[in-house]
């Protein structure tokens, strides 16, 4: 039974017993014992980023024992779920039928699960790929373009498109050829709150195609809110969350299997030509928009001039700072040089209220550091647990009781609004103590 695996997964936290598992069923898949190869062809279906059912609840079994368990059938009709052709009521029907023809174990421990791409066995793609590398069974590892730091690069020269730094949330639109359209976060996660965004998308999907000259495709951008909390609780609920007011600012794109496989030679300023030919396309969607930019040539004072104006500017209006792309460069997705970001960072004056104690590896020692003051009329309370050595946890809570009332510099991206009404930082980091203060 498949259900065996997820349960010989859950008896123990360890990373080792659960590749162990894994081990075991392939092994036998190997030598092609059914339950194993469905076992792993499934959880396949269940990690894969770019393979999504539609399906936000499957039906519970009870006390079904010596059943088919028609696993090809099942299969069919995860190909089904997946290129749209069930959805709705119809989809909802064939799921609880089939549910029926399954070992209540099987479908409720494993098979609903896979449904509903929540496999609750402690367990990432990674784990699976560390065991079923190589294998059919290999999880398609979802990434995208990222940007480095620019501080210290020598990489900022030459020919660059610069854009405003977008407060918002990295998001990855998904354009099947039969118009799906799945929303993803950088990380793979897919988003279940953007279907105002999805839908537009969906309805202007093959002018894009013709315009872009692509099938599958994917739009590579940024989805901002009114604010960047309203924006965080959007994404990080499941379902319902009213995200109308949402706005998907595309700066990018590339052919799905050319982002399967990890990169695309089309060079930048080829990419940004080719959608600001869709710019009327973009017109008809009111949640979706074009993002803007400005080219110059780093190796020329003038160019140096232009994007320093461009960087005050983009911080006075509110934006996080400036992004500068290489307009030769192609879409890799890993973080590289050919994109750089540059933002401000500021300083925070804070008071030690107290300490944190670690967990996982920092367990013993320090976690973070809680601390508040006042900044620009707010007061500002945060546990800021990065920016520190190994030896400085150590000493820190070691004499943590000592420290309690001095000053530290903590630096922050800006200032945030919780719920309540009070302050925070948005990705505090601890710098040094204060010794003057």
């Amino acid at each position: 039974m498949t259900a065996y695996y997820i349960k010989k997964l859950n008896e123990s936290d360890s990373r080792i017993h659960k590749e162990q598992v894994l081990e075991q069923a392939l092994a036998y898949s190997e030598l092609g014992e059914d339950n194993s190869i469905w076992f792993l062809t499934l959880l396949n279906l269940a990690y894969n980023p770019f393979v999504t059912f539609g399906v936000k609840k499957t039906p519970v079994t009870t006390g079904i024992t010596g059943a088919a368990n028609p696993w090809s059938e099942l299969n069919e009709l995860l190909h089904k779920l997946h290129k749209r052709e069930l959805t709705g009521n119809a989809a909802r029907d064939a799921i609880e039928e089939i549910s029926h023809k399954f070992d209540s174990d099987n479908w409720n421990e494993f098979v609903a699960g896979v449904i509903n791409k929540d496999v609750r066995a402690g367990i990432s793609e990674k784990t699976i790929n560390k065991v079923c590398s190589g294998t059919q069974y290999e999880v398609p590892v979802f990434s995208c373009q990222l940007a480095t730091n620019c501080e210290g690069r020598p990489e900022m020269r030459g020919k660059n498109r610069i854009e405003a730094k977008l407060d918002g949330v990295r998001m990855l639109a998904v354009v099947s050829q039969n118009d799906t359209v799945t929303c993803y976060s950088r990380n793979g996660k897919v988003f279940e709150n953007f279907g105002v965004i999805e839908e537009q998308i969906r309805n202007c999907a093959r002018i894009f195609r013709a315009m872009l000259g692509t099938g599958d495709f994917v739009l590579d951008g940024e989805v901002m809110g009114q604010s960047f909390q309203d924006l965080m609780r959007q994404a990080r609920r499941k379902r319902d969350a009213d995200a109308a007011d949402s706005v998907y600012h595309v700066f990018d794109f590339i052919p799905l299997v050319d982002f399967n496989r990890g990169h695309w030679n089309a060079q930048l300023h080829k990419r940004i030509a080719m959608l600001e030919r869709c710019q009327t396309t973009f017109d008809l969607m009111p949640n979706v928009e074009l993002t803007t930019g400005l080219e110059v040539d780093l190796d020329t004072s003038e160019g140096q001039d232009q994007m320093r104006r461009y960087s005050s500017d983009c911080v006075n209006k509110g934006y996080e700072g400036i992004m500068i792309k290489s307009l030769d460069a192609p879409y890799i997705c890993k973080r590289s040089t050919f994109w750089l970001k540059w933002k401000p960072v500021h300083d925070y004056d804070l008071k030690v209220v107290g300490f944190e104690e670690g967990t996982g590896r920092n367990l013993g020692r320090l976690g973070a550091i809680i601390c508040e003051g006042v900044d620009d009329n707010k007061h500002i309370r945060v546990n800021c647990g990065s920016g520190y050595s190994d030896s400085d946890r150590d000493n820190l809570w070691r004499h943590k009781q000592t420290l309690v009332g001095q000053t530290i510099v903590v630096a922050a991206d800006a200032v945030t609004q919780n719920q309540d009404g009070t302050y925070s930082l948005r990705f505090p980091r601890f710098v040094r103590f204060r010794d003057d203060k």
